[in-house]
């Protein structure tokens, strides 16, 4: 079995946690990925507005496996699989064969039809979509500094953030944040804590995954950082002029997408069924169904829990899942019995609002305030990769808290948008 080649898609949390399984199994592992790092995507928001540079949170595929010969990286997309050929199709048109096959392609961002708003409404997945978010954000603040005309100006100082889910919050927190703390003192034209950030959600409250007391708490924080939350009315247009929610047009420049989420099309490329995100529907062990030797992980994969829903497309999910793969790997190879269906250990939940706010539902405990940010904080600088990227992160934090200044503000490159 030393010629068992397990196939992996995809170089996140879920296919990384799935190789690091794997180590001293009978079996060379080939992972592909289109980009040649690997994003902590929780964090992705703080590089988007000014707080992390990109260095501190993608770290390159390589590095992770280069004292392990039995991984070979490469860096292709893929663009379909061949199961009776036992195949992936690359877009070079490379065919890579493979014994087991792992497709932990993640996610985008949806825009539930109307994929022509994307160009004014970058979502948030990708480094490539966070320095465009940045450059945006700041640029917005610099083009207010010369613009003479009020309405113009004032429009360059509204910020539209669609989708009050934790990503949303935590952008409008922190532009808030930038916006009254950070720049009054270095602008003369503008008054920079004047800047509008309105955070628009269909539903009926902010983080409706939380439990209600925390949503509240996080909505009464919002608005002490000065951020106008809307409930109750979807966005149902976006342009370069402005947003409009229900039947009321804000003029605004910059606008963020953090409202839905639409899986890669795994599903279409083996022909299996999917939920209304796309996320292929797989059976208990994670094995796409009728094929005996393809799991689909992260937030690729439509999982229900025991009590029958859904696993959240979160880190530790995809972590968890990429570990039970391995075991039923090497459990097969060894001609063990396979361990069983695939169970979740959820972890909490956590968001942050700003500067010494945050949330925590751990299920039987529940935080939030100045401690929970604290939790918030060590729990992400735990699960960073490596003693050098922990410090680094830590250190950009501390100073951030005591100096009240964000350490990545430079304009540095042209627009960037996600790749199709």
């Amino acid at each position: 079995m030393q010629d068992h080649h397990v196939v992996v898609v995809g170089g996140g949390f879920g296919g990384v946690q799935l190789a690091n399984d794997l180590k001293g199994a009978p079996v060379r592992i080939t992972m592909i990925d289109r980009r040649n790092h690997h994003l902590f995507q929780p964090l992705l928001y703080q590089v988007a507005t000014t707080l992390l540079a990109t260095s501190e949170i993608a770290w390159p595929i390589r590095n992770f496996f280069r004292n392990r010969p039995d991984v070979t990286t490469l860096l292709a997309e893929v663009v379909g699989v061949d199961g009776a050929a036992h195949e992936v199709l690359l877009k070079n048109g490379q065919k890579i064969h493979y014994d087991t096959l792992v497709l932990a392609t993640g996610a985008t961002h949806a825009y539930f039809g109307h994929d022509e708003w994307e160009p004014v409404a970058p979502g948030l997945k990708t480094l490539e979509d966070a320095t465009t978010i940045r450059r945006r954000l700041l640029l917005a603040f610099e083009q207010a500094e010369m613009e003479t005309d009020p309405t113009v100006r004032e429009a360059l100082l509204t910020f539209v953030i669609v989708g009050a889910g934790p990503t949303g919050v935590e952008l409008a927190g922190i532009i808030s944040e930038l916006a009254r703390t950070t720049l009054p003192k270095e602008f003369r034209n503008i008054d920079t804590r004047k800047a509008k950030i309105i955070l628009v959600e269909a539903g009926p409250r902010v983080l409706p995954a939380f439990a209600q007391e925390l949503s509240d708490y996080a909505h009464k924080e919002l608005e002490l950082l000065g951020v106008d939350v809307r409930f109750g009315r979807p966005v149902t247009s976006c342009t370069a002029e402005g947003v409009t929610i229900g039947d009321t047009f804000v003029p605004c420049r910059t606008i963020v997408w953090a409202a839905g989420v639409e899986a890669s099309p795994a599903a279409k490329w083996l022909g299996i069924p999917a939920d209304r995100a796309g996320r292929a529907i797989v059976d208990k062990d994670l094995r796409a169904p009728g094929m005996e030797d393809i799991f689909i992980i992260g937030d690729t994969a439509a999982v229900m829990r025991d009590d029958g829903s859904p696993v959240p497309g979160i880190a530790p999910a995809a972590k968890q899942q990429g570990a039970y793969v391995a075991k039923v790997i090497k459990a097969k190879l060894a001609g063990r019995p396979s361990p069983g269906p695939f169970h979740y250990r959820h972890q909490g939940s956590l968001a942050t609002i700003g500067k010494s706010a945050a949330i925590i539902d751990f299920g039987w405990i529940k935080l939030k305030g100045w401690l929970a940010w604290w939790v918030w904080g060590l729990a992400h600088i735990y699960f960073l990769i490596g003693v050098r990227w922990r410090i680094a992160v830590a250190w950009s934090w501390l100073w951030i808290y005591i100096s009240r200044q964000h350490s990545a503000r430079l304009i540095t490159q042209k627009e960037t948008m996600r790749e199709e």
